[in-house]
């Protein structure tokens, strides 16, 4: 080995001599893997409950409040959380914040599947979505900051990939999970549902171990202080929104929704002039305004909130449908979602591939496959509805799930595609709390929309509306796409 490999670099700048004595940390497979894995468990876990929620209204009388608290408390708390998650990685490393927050996850999960009582759950879920707002903006900081060239851009692909897959999965094992119950020795028929949450507990000490092995220490070269203005006001902006949108409905819309619905647009106005005012002034908010101004996020961004909205209600929607209005058993609501799993993961791995040679086209065409799909599954619901089984839906979940695996994955490279390595944590927490709000505002809204029309018109009818719905969310991403960058990075 020659001298100069191992003599300590030094370069010249602006009047003083910068060491570069310590090596770049490097993402290897092993610590790709772990922190992927670190980035599936919170996504399975907002879903994996869905098909769940009629065994744990009949096991703990929850009633429909309060399932649907079981639903928002965790997305609530893991939206309000994730930028600030993504600051604390920032400043006190992102491999030690992932490591509390996968060791958090899996005991929160055992608090949540140990539950006596509904109350009891609903609070587990709120310190479970808490614990995963620390370890999913770890994820990504630490693929931008250990990552470069192509091997970044793989990450990000194998990111979007692992996030799409984890929302439909989550839902298959889910189904899988209530109908096998495993623990009946132990639990009785609660078994079914407390292990959507206890399977969470080996995965997570496995992660635990990988994680203290093979991943990176990174951290901001320039660490900020926690924002505390700018996160009190994201979290009442969110809160206000989210909650009586989704707890309306059950509870009869009583004042507290309305005023609470009314107060969101002063809280977004306080929050974005407390953010830009600290922004001129040379500090670092919690959301920088002048990182909204990269063109490839904010753009981008634009696109990742109308495919949440209509993903995270259709997640939603189509385990009630296929439980309550066709009475399938948990398992076949969930493998129904088989199809889309498997044409997602055949899209993502095609992706990098055809953005090499298409650019950002190919999120177009993902969006116009993704609205053939769900548009077959309108036709297919109004005309064979009597008798719709597992293979009637295939076609249309295949197709629609086609089309989203081109779209997600490429959607997350470019908003992350021009983020400065410095600002990973933050940009980030930004992208992964547009999307989880998102996917909770989709399930507030499209699963109001969907729960209010039953009554009225009957089950089928009330999914043939709310499909067209998410049909008009897959348009405006399909428009929205024609303005992204073309070459993505």
């Amino acid at each position: 080995m020659s001298e100069s490999s191992v003599r300590p670099k030094t370069y010249a700048t602006t009047g003083q001599v910068v060491r570069r004595d310590h090596p770049t940390p490097v993402l290897g497979a092993l610590g790709l893997f772990t922190v992927l894995l670190g980035a599936a468990l919170p996504l399975i876990d907002f879903f994996i409950v869905n098909v769940a929620l009629p065994t744990i209204d009949h096991d703990l009388a929850a009633g429909p409040a309060l399932l649907e608290l079981v639903v928002a408390g965790y997305g609530l708390s893991y939206a309000v959380l994730l930028v600030l998650g993504g600051r604390l990685g920032d400043m006190a490393g992102r491999r030690r914040l992932f490591l509390l927050g996968i060791a958090a996850f899996g005991l929160t999960s055992l608090a949540c599947g140990l539950a006596p009582d509904a109350w009891t759950l609903v609070g587990a879920r709120v310190a479970q979505g808490a614990s995963a707002a620390l370890m999913l903006p770890q994820v990504l900081a630490t693929i931008q900051a250990a990552t470069s060239g192509h091997r970044r851009a793989r990450a990000m692909s194998l990111y979007g990939a692992t996030a799409g897959l984890s929302m439909v999965a989550g839902q298959i094992l889910g189904g899988v999970l209530v109908a096998a119950a495993p623990l009946s020795s132990v639990f009785g028929e609660s078994a079914g549902w407390r292990s959507v949450f206890l399977v969470n507990v080996p995965v997570a000490a496995v992660g635990l171990v990988l994680a203290a092995r093979a991943v990176p220490e990174t951290r901001s070269e320039r660490p900020a202080p926690v924002d505390v203005p700018g996160t009190l006001l994201l979290a009442v902006s969110l809160v206000t929104l989210l909650a009586p949108l989704t707890e309306g409905r059950a509870a009869g819309w009583p004042l507290w929704t309305w005023v609470s619905l009314a107060l969101f647009p002063f809280a977004a106005a306080a929050f974005y002039r407390v953010e830009r005012r600290a922004d001129r002034r040379g500090l670092i908010p919690l959301i920088p305004p002048s990182l909204l101004r990269l063109d490839s996020l904010r753009r981008g961004l634009a696109l990742v909130v109308p495919f949440s909205i209509g993903f995270g209600g259709f997640m939603f929607v189509i385990a009630v449908a296929l439980q309550q209005g066709l009475e399938l058993g948990p398992a076949a609501s969930g493998l129904s979602m088989a199809p889309m799993a498997v044409a997602f993961f055949a899209a993502s791995l095609a992706g990098p591939r055809l953005v090499r040679r298409y650019g950002s086209r190919v999120v177009t065409a993902g969006g116009l496959i993704q609205a053939a799909g769900v548009g077959v599954l309108a036709l297919t619901v109004q005309h064979g509805w009597s008798g719709l089984g597992l293979a009637g839906l295939a076609p249309g979940m295949a197709v629609a799930g086609l089309g989203q695996g081109l779209q997600l994955p490429v959607l997350f490279r470019i908003v992350l595609s021009d983020v400065p390595a410095e600002r990973a944590g933050v940009g980030g927490g930004v992208m992964t709390t547009t999307q989880q709000a998102a996917l909770a505002l989709g399930v507030a809204t499209l699963g109001s929309l969907f729960l209010s029309l039953v009554p009225g018109s009957g089950m089928r009818d009330a999914l043939i509306v709310t499909l067209l719905v998410q049909l008009a969310a897959v348009a405006l991403t399909t428009l929205l796409s024609l303005r992204l960058p073309r070459t993505v990075r």
